[in-house]
This record gives structure tokens, C-alpha cells and sequence, in this order.
């Protein structure tokens, strides 16, 4: 389909639809919908309050390629997960030098996020939750593969990674190692998530934190002290 036609108006409508797809886990007490932040944060508030259930993040941090931060050579997650894109790696010969600077520098950013986003509220107990990884949609995979190691690590008793769009390639596999997949379209050629939204405009750290202060508030979540880890 050409890449003149976009499927959603912006994340938001794209979680309303995303959520019709999954509506088999409304109401269930044993779901959580996890958030990659930042984009899937607004896709997944729609997910969550349309079904809902509780919500929450799973930080998450691309490492992109020096020069080329938007291609993916891998992904981390803050329980020490690791997940590199060895294809690209190899093709554009990356150094372990490089790597390893690229992972200090995105640690950073991850330890960042979460003092910034968690606002004194704990990790969520993911151990046998159904857990619903959420982003805006899927290129590379890198970030949502190190979510769903990480998820695993952390005890997940089933994983279903849902996203408004993504690459038929790379959903094909994100099939083979989440325990679901929803994902609404695969056009081909996909040259970038954005191209499929009439409005992909960034979303800021102020709407990540309305979006989840909203959410804590739906959910009758209170402030708890802050928590050492993610």
C-alpha cells in the first residue's frame, strides 16, 4: 500500500482500534498492559482504559547506530537484558568499543526515565501476569525482543505484544517469541512507523506523565515511595 495512505489519525486512535483486537483480555484481573515508552504510552492508555486493566511502563532503550540513531543495532532493558541486532552489526562493521558506549550512554537515559516517569510508584510485579507489551509500532523489533526477554526474566506467564503497525518481516519474528501477537496491519513496503499516522509527532515526557497520573487515577493506584530498581 502506498505510503501516502495512513491507517490512524495519531496514537490515540491507534489504541482504540488496537484495543477492539484485543478485547478478549477486558476486565481481566490477572492482565497488565505495559507501555514502551514514549510512543506506545498513548496507544496503550487507550488499550488499557478501553479494556479496563491495569497499566503501567516497561522501559526499554533503543541503541541506535552512531550517525544513524533511528536504526536499531539492538536494545536494553533495565534488568540487564540485552538484545543486539547481529545483521547489523556485522554489515556496517560496529566495534564492541562502539557498542558498549552507545549501552552507557542509553543506561543513562533508562535510569533517567525512570526517576522521571515512576514518580515514587514501584515496578509492576510482572511474575505470572499476562502481560500486553505495547508500542507504536514494530521496524526492526529491537526494543520490543529486549521487552519481551526482559518480561520472561521477570516471570510474564504469557506475553502478547500488540502494536496499531509494523514491518511483515519483523512481526513474522516477534511471532516466534512472544506468545501472541495483534498487530493490525503489515503493508509493504514499510519504510518507518511514522509514514502509517497522519500525526507521529513526538511524544513529550509531560504527556507520559499525564497519560500515567490519568491512568493511576482510573486505576485507584496511590503514590507509593520511590523504588530502586525498574
Amino acid at each position: 500500500m502506498a505510503g501516502s495512505v495512513h491507517y490512524f489519525a495519531d496514537r490515540a486512535e491507534a489504541g482504540k482500534r488496537l484495543a477492539e483486537a484485543l478485547a478478549g483480555y477486558a476486565r481481566r484481573t490477572d492482565v497488565l498492559v505495559l507501555a514502551l515508552p514514549r510512543g506506545g504510552v498513548p496507544v496503550a492508555y487507550e488499550v488499557a482504559q478501553t479494556l479496563a486493566v491495569q497499566m503501567d511502563l516497561w522501559l526499554v532503550r533503543k541503541l541506535g547506530v552512531p550517525g544513524q540513531e533511528e536504526l536499531a543495532m539492538g536494545a536494553i532493558a533495565g534488568n540487564d537484558t540485552r538484545v543486539l541486532n547481529r545483521d547489523i552489526i556485522s554489515v556496517l562493521n560496529i566495534d564492541r568499543t562502539t557498542i558498549e558506549a552507545v549501552i552507557v550512554k542509553e543506561q543513562a537515559e533508562l535510569e533517567r526515565r525512570n526517576l522521571l516517569y515512576r514518580q515514587g510508584r514501584p515496578s509492576p510485579n510482572i511474575e505470572g501476569k499476562t502481560i500486553i507489551i505495547i508500542d507504536d509500532g514494530l521496524a526492526t523489533g529491537a526494543t520490543m525482543r529486549a521487552a519481551i526477554a526482559s518480561l520472561r526474566h521477570a516471570g510474564a506467564a504469557k506475553i502478547i505484544a500488540a502494536v496499531p503497525v509494523g514491518a511483515a518481516a519483523t512481526c513474522g519474528k516477534i511471532e516466534q517469541e512472544a506468545d501472541e501477537l495483534v498487530c493490525l496491519y503489515t503493508p509493504e513496503p514499510f519504510y518507518g512507523v511514522g509514514q502509517w499516522y497522519s500525526d507521529f509527532s513526538q511524544t513529550p515526557d509531560e504527556s507520559v506523565l499525564a497519560l500515567l497520573e490519568s491512568a493511576a487515577k482510573s486505576q485507584g493506584s496511590a503514590p507509593i515511595k520511590p523504588a530502586k530498581t525498574l
